[in-house]
């Protein structure tokens, strides 16, 4: 991933995840390459204390103008592309890492009835090399359950045509416990023996389906014959496999001269990653950024990419792997791989891609990933099915059961949508009636929206405790949209949340983050009720002021208030100004009145 420069608040933004850090140098020449298990934490390192560095580190850190950074899936992928980095970049501040012969293969030989054994030598001419593997226990492990599931030797004599006939080997123990079929005496055809290595490579490339289902079937067979033992250690090998850890695809010598490229998008910009692999390993990560200019398609934005950095980094690769289909003749084959190492590959180019535009999201939105995990901590602590991404939220208000109103208040991806917000006035209620209000104005808000055919909420909130909450759900069970959506009551004394059929409350921490949110929506919505009320009390009071006037109406009323706002810009008002609103001789009677 290519970042324009560093800052400490930018390395904080680095990922808590394994991977290859580079720094480049003013001239963009890689001056140093690492690896890390947590990459921001390893970054942070040599710029938060540059006390405790030497000085030839310290003198490194002066000379850095960028950063760069790759994800990989493991602390030992970040070892082997290091390793593969090192060596292709020669960065000056790095030593010579130790050879690929310190990492384990199996390989299968290319000879008369092939052997397969483990290795940690590469030599191109010997065979097939399946690894590099992120443990020896388990390729060890892999190579025993070959062995126990198919007859392969482990000698290493010469099996070929003459030797064979003439003769000239003997039989050894493994022969006489089962384990191998005598090829060496031609006990055994070499066409029945490749079968075997056939099904052992499935198992080496990652095909395990087939093997697992020999095994269930065989343990099947053992359990219907009662023979318990037997079905148990073949449970213990279905295990095995289980566990069986996968290859690595940063070196990965069954895949050469590829170019990987994958492509994520929003609707102004897309993100490319690159990763160019030579000799089986990755010596080459980019991510890169595209602003569209008009309504272009990923396929047409990722085919034009590929041109140019295919030129830009003179790759003559015969291959091209995407994560989309692309209709385009790049003169060597191009395709979107469905399952494999090189599937893997293409799903690393896309972690890459999709962590690049997280990052650049942030800069430019750093409220965006904030509210995202608000929202998840919120989902997580109320236990519901789906992130509530949006929400609504009801509150009444009145005074002594005078001007009742109420409020609705929504919140979008954590935030406002105030274009949503919704004022009632209670209708069918009569006094101070908090319950039978907040029924009213649920059922009014979501009929109106199931005739609509709107979305509805993921979450509704009720501002209040149990009887609130009650009044709620009994007006979308009389909708038939009990269920529909997760609704809960918050009660203001002790911050108390009250479920659905469920008699004591939950709290939640009065420090998460989820609480303050459902505390903001509930004082939103309180606000935007007060708010109403205060207005409506205010009009009223105007309104009966003005209509006290001999003559004057409530429509005549509402006229002048609907132009000056108010009683006091009114009285301030000049009589012409009147005169264009209500005429001229009740203009007068109205100047007249006020001035009383």
């Amino acid at each position: 991933m290519d970042v324009p420069s560093y800052s400490p608040e930018e390395i904080k933004s680095f990922p808590d995840k394994p991977g290859v850090y580079r720094f480049l140098n003013k001239e963009n020449k890689i001056i140093y390459v690492g690896k890390a298990k947590n990459l921001k934490n390893r970054v942070s390192s040599y710029f938060s204390d540059k006390s405790g560095i030497n000085r030839k580190t310290f003198r490194m850190v002066s000379e850095i103008q960028s950063i760069q950074f790759t994800i990989v899936n493991s602390e030992f992928d970040a070892l082997l592309l290091e390793n593969n980095l090192i060596k292709n970049y020669q960065p000056k501040y790095n030593i010579l890492l130790r050879d690929d012969k310190s990492f384990p293969y199996i390989v299968v030989v290319d000879e008369p009835f092939p052997r397969i054994y483990h290795t940690r030598r590469k030599f191109d001419d010997i065979g097939k090399y399946y690894g590099p593997y992120t443990s020896v226990k388990a390729m060890k492990n892999v190579l025993e359950l070959i062995r126990s599931l198919y007859h392969i030797r482990t000698c290493n004599l010469n099996l070929n045509k003459e030797n064979v006939k003439a003769g000239k080997y003997k039989v050894c123990l493994e022969y006489h416990i089962g384990k191998c079929k005598g090829p060496c005496e031609a006990l055994q055809e070499e066409s029945e023996y490749l079968k075997d290595v056939e099904q052992a490579e499935n198992i080496l490339k990652g095909n395990l389906v087939p093997v697992r289902q020999y095994f269930k079937d065989q343990m099947a067979e053992h359990v219907e014959s009662m023979e318990f033992e037997k079905a148990q250690v073949v449970k213990e090998k279905i295990d095995l496999l289980e566990k069986f850890q996968a290859r690595s695809v940063v070196v990965n010598p069954n895949i050469d001269e590829v170019d990987v490229f994958s492509i994520v998008s929003d609707e102004k910009r897309s993100y490319i990653s690159y990763l160019k692999i030579n000799n089986g390993s990755i010596i080459l990560s980019q991510v890169v950024e595209v602003k569209k200019k008009l309504d272009e398609g990923d396929d047409e934005i990722l085919a034009q990419v590929i041109v140019d950095l295919r030129e830009k980094y003179q790759s003559d690769s015969k291959e091209i792997l995407t994560n989309i289909q692309v209709e385009f003749d790049f003169g060597v084959e191009c395709r979107e791989p469905k399952i494999g190492d090189k599937k893997k590959l293409t799903e690393l180019a896309l972690k890459n891609a999709l962590y690049y535009k997280k990052e650049k999201l942030s800069r430019t939105d750093p409220d965006f990933y904030r509210e995202k995990r608000i929202l998840l901590k919120l989902q997580e602590d109320l236990q519901l099915k789906s992130l509530p991404e949006h929400i609504e939220c009801f509150d009444n208000s009145n005074l002594q059961g005078s001007n009742p109103v109420a409020s609705m208040v929504c919140f979008k991806k954590g935030r406002p949508a105030k274009k949503e917000y919704r004022k009632f006035h209670i209708k069918s209620v009569e006094g101070p009636d908090d319950f039978a209000s907040m029924k009213e104005i649920v059922t009014r808000r979501y009929k109106r929206l199931t005739e609509e055919n709107q979305d509805l909420p993921d979450l509704v909130v009720i501002d209040g405790g149990k009887g609130q909450l009650n009044a709620a759900i009994e007006a979308l069970k009389e909708l038939n949209l009990y269920g529909e959506m997760s609704v809960i009551g918050l009660a203001k004394r002790l911050e108390e949340i009250y479920f659905p059929d469920d008699q004591f409350p939950v709290h939640i921490s009065k420090k998460s983050e989820s609480l303050k949110l459902l505390q903001h929506i509930r004082n939103e919505a309180h606000r935007f009720a007060i708010t109403f009320h205060r207005q409506l009390r205010s009009k009223n009071a105007i309104t009966s002021e003005l209509t006290s006037i001999e003559g004057v109406g409530e429509n005549t009323a509402n006229k002048l208030l609907k132009k000056f706002k108010s009683v006091k810009k009114l009285k301030n008002a000049s009589l012409s100004e009147i005169e264009e609103v209500v005429g001229k001789s009740k203009a007068k009677v109205i100047k007249e009145g006020l001035s009383s």
